[in-house]
């Protein structure tokens, strides 16, 4: 079954779609084999959340946004699995930000690396960076530890989806300001975010394009008051309590 061939109105679509397009990742190349594990886990923790964008989700997401278009030098880092699922979305968010788009790998080949930026290229990315990897993130022994200097290296606001908790305490020690898509509130990437956005990747990004567009004739004083309104530990709590006793 293609995607196109997906019924819209059947009760698990986007379940069913974020499946495909990671089974589909697989095959192309594009998605490890322990992505489809991780979008199990993830698919878990959305269904928990009764698979909708929570409003603790939806303020983070515009908090995010604005910390985007704040920034001198954002960056957006893709995996696999981001590259599968919301390749389109990524290159509109980049656009609409003024960002750069990253390919990073824990299982990081030659083949997967090009797979990827020519996946992107093809749903629309001008420039994809990540395959120079001439710098490098101190404290990680793991191939996700490569960057380009000239991209996450340089980058002031990263935007990391589906992280690994290590690279993002890295990142951060750094010094950058983390913005984090994770369904699990609990999770170290979410808890080390300075904008946690605990909601499904195929919700989170268009999302967040959608409040950037909004929000990109204020004032940079403007900006940054919806950025400080925003109380992370107050959004993973939120999360936290929909997941356990479904409050919304």
């Amino acid at each position: 079954m293609s995607e196109i061939d997906l019924p819209e109105d059947h009760p698990r679509y986007q379940s069913l779609l974020t499946r495909h397009r990671i089974e589909e990742g697989v095959e192309n190349g594009i998605t490890s084999k322990q992505g489809l594990i991780a979008e199990g886990r993830g698919e878990a923790f959305d269904y928990l959340l009764g698979e909708e964008t929570i409003p603790s989700a939806d303020e983070a997401a515009r908090a995010a946004a604005a910390q985007l278009l704040l920034a001198d030098h954002p960056v957006l880092s893709v995996n696999g699995n981001v590259a599968a699922l919301v390749a389109a979305e990524i290159v509109d968010l980049a656009a609409a930000v003024d960002a750069d788009i990253e390919v990073n790998l824990f299982n990081r080949t030659e083949e997967r690396m090009k797979a990827i930026a020519d996946h992107l290229r093809e749903h629309g990315a001008d420039e994809v960076k990540g395959l120079t990897a001439d710098g490098r993130i101190p404290n990680l022994s793991h191939e996700r530890a490569k960057v380009d200097a000239d991209g996450i290296g340089a980058a002031d606001v990263v935007v990391v989806p589906l992280e690994d908790g290590d690279r993002a305490e890295a990142l951060a020690d750094l010094g950058k300001t983390e913005i984090v898509i994770d369904l699990n509130p609990l999770s170290r990437s979410a808890q080390t975010a300075a904008i946690p956005v605990v909601d499904n990747i195929i919700r989170a990004v268009p999302n967040m394009t959608e409040h950037a567009v909004d929000l990109r004739e204020l004032t940079p004083a403007e900006l940054t008051e919806v950025v400080a309104a925003f109380d992370a530990d107050a959004a993973l709590a939120d999360a936290e309590a929909a997941i356990r006793r479904g409050e919304r």
